[in-house]
């Protein structure tokens, strides 16, 4: 051979930024106590995951990364950056609770004043940002899907460093807690039985868990208690409804999966989903068993068709037993708060349902919200204003505030019970006066509500998951609403400076290495921009296939909301493949922005890959 042959092959040229340090008021967890720096973890690749535990969006990469990092756990350090939108997620034991909740397996930085955020210049959650073994940052990416171009790029990292002599391999820093004894753990959603007995969805354990008529005592468990996707295991269940046959519909939420539990026969079915996450592009309705789902939290059954709240696209789909057949009905797929006929609506992460007479109605969870559709397919919304407003406030409900609700619960005289996740609190909105009340408190993060007892008395019980005390809580309706002082929040999020005029949008997307645009069918890129309050935007609103449009924003509206959704799909590049394995990337910003002379004209969102023009 020649010399030239013999040469190794250089190293990828990547534009590198040294990375800021971890800083979080709210200190460490699962790392025994120990607190990290950068330079602890020199010689390592880390991954840092921001995130907050409200986003099912996160939650998404949470999962995303559970292969990865056990694939390269001696190389590999993902670290959890807990950024909060809400306040109650500045909470630091509401960050310990949701560690364990969702099973995260490697250390977290609790950062409730947004410091590391702001140190990296994140915009939206969830970001991954890729930091190499000498401490540079090489690649961001926000949103989900991007698991197998991390993937490729760690592979990259760990032949350049371990070439180099920068790579140390070795245990990583996790230290898992220590697990405590409970007959439930997280529960998410109750559902009461023609017997008088209670199931609730054991989220944590991914069982489903019977009690007893006392809300106590346990008659017994369906499932193996490991996440699975067979006839006894589920995957973080949640909705439960009672379906016409006498079976019981459950949300298998991390399953991406509707399945059927016969109370007589303890038999699971599934009788929609695919076990694989719905992406941008999948069907939309179909045979059940053959379209994709993603995240479903609750369902009901209302006008003769099992109803579903797909968090995970931000849509309302039905399940038809009779055909077998789903579809999707209500939203877009955008993230926002839109009323209207149901395919036009925008909704934000639909986490509850209750079936109410001639309503369906909705907890609207990231809108901090209670909406509502009607029998002609057409979206209202009771209380809430959007995604970036949230408090507890009662009153009128045009100004009432809620805080990431996940439940409600029709009551006998037409009103709903709101289970105010976030404000450890239990709500009543009346739509005969429109007034908003406050009925429990203290609870901690409730997420569902059952009413039992004799409805025709007047003097009805509700049963309450608390699902941060591991528990159902029993209390009687009462006649006069619980007094609270009032409190408005916003999200804390610092807004961007902008100039007036023309502003210049960037989406940066770069292909992962191996990879190329998939252009077989026209266009692979998308981007749609939208604003809140529509007028900030003179022009530059809408959807297009280019991910850098200029905006003009209007004269005389000073602050607001930039709405900015972008997707790409890009396919493995090798010429040999027929058919290439392809890959979408997507992410929702919300970008608060405030007009004001000086600012900048330029706003950059990275997609995937990094701004060249913040590199050194």
């Amino acid at each position: 051979m020649n010399d030239a042959a013999q040469a190794p092959t250089p190293a990828p040229r990547r534009a590198r930024v040294r990375a800021p340090e971890l800083i979080g008021k709210g200190g460490w967890l699962n790392t025994g106590g120990k607190d990290y720096t950068l330079a602890d973890l020199r010689g390592r690749i880390v991954i840092l995951d921001f995130w907050t535990f409200c986003c099912v969006n996160c939650l998404h990469v949470l999962d995303e990364l559970r292969e990865l990092e056990e694939r390269h756990r001696d190389t590999v350090v993902i670290i959890g950056v807990h950024s909060p939108k809400f306040v109650h997620e500045a909470e630091h034991q509401a960050v310990v609770d949701a560690v364990e909740r969702y099973e995260v397996e490697h250390p977290v930085l609790d950062d409730p004043e947004l410091a590391t955020w702001k140190q990296y210049a994140v915009r939206a959650w969830p970001t991954l940002v890729v930091i190499d073994p000498e401490g540079y940052v090489v690649a961001q990416h926000a949103g989900e899907g991007h698991a197998h171009a991390i993937e490729t790029l760690v592979a990259e990292l760990e032949a350049e460093h371990e070439a180099k002599g920068t790579l140390r391999r070795g245990d990583g820093p996790y230290v898992p807690p220590e697990p405590v004894a409970t007959d439930l753990r997280f529960p998410g959603k109750a559902l009461r039985l023609p017997g008088g007995t209670f199931l609730v969805s054991d989220t944590t354990r991914h069982q489903l868990v019977e009690l007893a008529a006392d809300g106590e005592t346990v008659l017994r468990r369906i499932g193996s208690g490991e996440r699975g996707f067979g006839p006894d295991a589920f995957s973080e269940p949640q909705g439960l409804a009672l379906l016409p046959d006498g079976k019981v519909a459950v949300a298998d939420t991390v399953n991406h999966a509707i399945r059927t539990f016969d109370p007589e026969t303890g038999e699971v079915a599934t009788v929609a989903g695919t076990g694989k996450q719905w992406w941008q592009g999948s069907a939309t309705s179909g045979p059940a068993r053959e379209v994709d789902l993603s995240s479903p939290w609750d369902v009901a059954w209302w006008q003769d068709r099992l109803w579903i709240a797909m968090a995970g696209v931000h849509q309302l789909w039905t399940y038809d037993p009779a055909t077998e057949t789903v579809e999707a009905v209500a939203g877009t797929t955008n993230e926002g708060l839109v009323d209207g006929p149901a395919a036009e609506a925008w909704f934000a992460q639909p986490s509850g349902l209750a079936a109410g007479g001639d309503r369906l109605w909705v907890a609207d969870s990231e809108t901090s919200a209670v909406r509502w559709l009607d029998t002609d397919l057409v979206v209202h919304t009771a209380v809430g204003t959007g995604l970036f407003d949230f408090g507890h406030r009662d009153g009128d409900a045009a100004q009432a505030l809620l805080q990431h609700p996940l439940g409600v619960t029709a009551l006998p005289d037409g009103s709903v019970a709101v289970s105010d996740t976030y404000n450890h609190a239990l709500r009543r909105y009346d739509p005969a006066t429109g007034e908003v009340s406050t009925l429990a408190t203290d609870l901690r993060e409730p997420s569902d509500a059952v009413l039992v007892g004799d409805e025709g008395s007047g003097d009805p019980e509700i049963v309450v998951v608390e699902s941060a005390r591991h528990r159902l809580t029993r209390l009687r309706l009462p006649e006069e609403a619980v007094r609270v002082e009032s409190v408005a929040h916003r999200t804390q999020r610092a807004a961007t400076e902008v100039g007036p005029g023309k502003l210049s949008l960037d989406v940066i997307f770069q292909a992962p290495a191996g990879q190329k645009l998939d252009l077989r069918y026209g266009p692979s890129t998308r981007l749609l921009v939208s604003s809140t309050p529509p007028e900030l935007l003179a022009s530059g609103d809408g959807a297009d296939t280019d991910l850098s449009r200029e905006l003009v924003l209007a004269d005389g509206v000073t602050e607001g909301v930039l709405h900015v959704s972008a997707m790409a799909a890009s396919c493995d590049d090798d010429p040999a493949v027929e058919y290439p394995a392809c890959h979408v990337h997507q992410q929702d910003w919300g970008v608060p922005v405030r007009v004001v002379e000086g600012g900048t004209g330029r706003l950059a969102l990275v997609l995937a890959g990094m701004d060249e023009a913040s590199a050194e």
